[in-house]
């Protein structure tokens, strides 16, 4: 069975899909290789952020970006937030985020 990917809201699908072009293709590119072989691509690709928060880590032309994930019970991966990095370390803000609608879809799934 393969990986399914899934996105928090409508919103968040439309934001990650509106990356700046080359963000977009690495996302395309990344997120195929998730369906095909699971969520922990390894880095430089995936990063475990703990407390089972994942980031999708998009690097190209345009700059950096990540996308946070989650992994929840049959195969199904969770997109959660995207944002483009205009700093080295990620802000606590987007961090936040992203912690907050992961406590909400496990609350969802349970």
């Amino acid at each position: 069975m393969d990986f399914e990917i899934r996105y928090y809201s409508e919103s968040v699908q439309v934001q990650i899909l509106e990356l700046p072009d080359t963000l977009a293709a690495r996302y395309i590119v990344l997120t195929r290789r998730m369906l095909a072989i699971g969520p922990n691509l390894g880095e430089p690709h995936t990063k475990a952020m703990g407390g089972g928060l994942f980031e999708l880590r998009l690097k190209g032309a345009e700059g950096i970006a990540r996308v946070f994930y989650c992994m929840l019970i049959g195969k199904r991966i969770v997109m959660l937030h995207s944002f483009v990095k205009k700093s080295q370390r990620t802000p606590k803000q987007e961090l936040e985020v992203a912690q907050s609608r992961l406590k909400e879809i496990k609350n969802e799934d349970a």
